[in-house]
């Protein structure tokens, strides 16, 4: 009986580090391609801030889990949300990931913009705000239901995706720009996690209205 339940620890540890690598490489590629819109000169500022925000935003969402957890439906939509990310990782990675500007890249000044076309910081912030709400929101919730029953592996991958976002994030997003594969095995546990938190949300939702379907165990 141990030993199963070492070999679950093991297998949700795996999985809430694939998708925090996956995500925390997003992340990046969302704050690159935000810098690049603006002038060069901005960059840097956009960046720190961009970064920053997904920094906080993690935390904040991680100290609130057991609360968000609580919340009946919560599962659910939050799965749902998760399907959402999937079928754009999924179009980016079909894509081979063209249009993908990483931070360092976008300081370097690749994919300058035409002045006329050019955001100003204020949008490119809010940009970048509105993208890391969702993926930080995603990511909390991805790590707790790949975590499900195991709550130190849920405080690790927490304090993992917090480290890698604020550490690595930069590194991650050439690596997964690179070797594409990283991203497919990433979405497929990514789109089993969204299952799985539908599954168990909707028999949730239904045991408090106090309904039940003969599929549902």
């Amino acid at each position: 009986m141990e030993s199963m339940d070492l070999w679950s620890q093991l297998a949700a540890l795996g999985q809430v580090i694939a998708i925090d690598l996956v995500l925390a490489g997003d992340n990046a590629i969302v704050v690159g391609m935000a810098a690049a819109a603006v002038p060069l000169a901005m960059r840097r500022k956009v960046i720190f801030w961009g970064i920053g925000a997904a920094i906080a935003l993690r935390i904040f969402f991680a100290l609130i889990t057991t609360q968000l957890l609580a919340i009946i439906g919560l599962t659910l939509a939050g799965g749902v949300l998760l399907l959402w990310v999937c079928w754009k990782m999924f179009r980016e990675l079909r894509s081979h990931g063209e249009d993908e500007v990483a931070p360092d890249e976008a300081l370097a000044g690749a994919d300058s913009p035409d002045p006329a076309h050019a955001k100003s910081f204020g949008a490119a912030i809010w940009q970048i705000i509105v993208a890391d709400v969702s993926m930080s929101l995603d990511n909390v919730l991805a790590v707790a239901g790949a975590a499900k029953e195991h709550p130190t592996i849920l405080v690790i991958g927490l304090l993992l995706s917090v480290v890698l976002m604020g550490a690595a994030a930069n590194m991650i997003a050439h690596v997964l720009h690179k070797h594409r594969w990283i991203g497919w095995f990433g979405l497929a546990i990514i789109t089993y996690v969204a299952l799985d938190m539908i599954w168990r949300g909707g028999n949730e939702v239904l045991t408090h209205a106090g309904l039940s379907l003969p599929w549902i165990l």
